[in-house]
């Protein structure tokens, strides 16, 4: 965050209760030394982030072991206002059966099911998020038409 750039920083506590209010949001790993985004749906399990994916898919082979990032948000155009939460932490594939048993009754469904599923964790060593709301900046100046074309999270 920039210190009076026309956001709220918001804490750690409200960033995990932001996260449980949407049901999509994306990964950000490595490809080929270049970052690759990728939607996907999750679920909060235990303060840790769960994405249930193919264990053929790409993501499990790219994420497994490696720091990755986990964004979501919630964006309210007419308003000008949202918000948008940052998780960083070293992703895992879940390899312990037990637990592995537990999320496939608790954890996210897949919106893509396939014959073979695996669950992806990712602890948060880093949560950080911000918000804007009503177009208006820290200052307390209206944003116009013109203004907002430069505004990002």
């Amino acid at each position: 965050m920039y210190a009076n750039d026309g956001f709220r920083e918001l804490d750690r506590r409200e960033c995990m209760r932001l996260l449980t209010q949407v049901p999509v949001g994306r990964i950000v790993h490595t490809r080929e030394a270049l970052p690759a985004v990728l939607p996907v749906n999750f679920a909060l399990d235990e303060g840790a982030v769960v994405v249930r994916t193919s264990a053929a898919s790409e993501l499990v082979r790219a994420v497994d072991g490696a720091v990755v990032a986990f964004e979501v948000d919630e964006v309210d155009a007419t308003a000008q206002s949202g918000w948008s939460v940052v998780v960083t932490g070293p992703a895992t594939v879940v390899a312990e059966p037990a637990e592995h048993e537990r999320l496939l009754r608790t954890g996210p469904r897949s919106w893509v099911p396939s014959p073979e599923e695996v669950f992806v964790r990712i602890e948060p060593e880093l949560v950080t998020g911000r918000e804007v709301v009503g177009g208006r900046t820290v200052y307390g100046l209206e944003l116009t038409a013109a203004d907002d074309r430069g505004l990002s999270f």
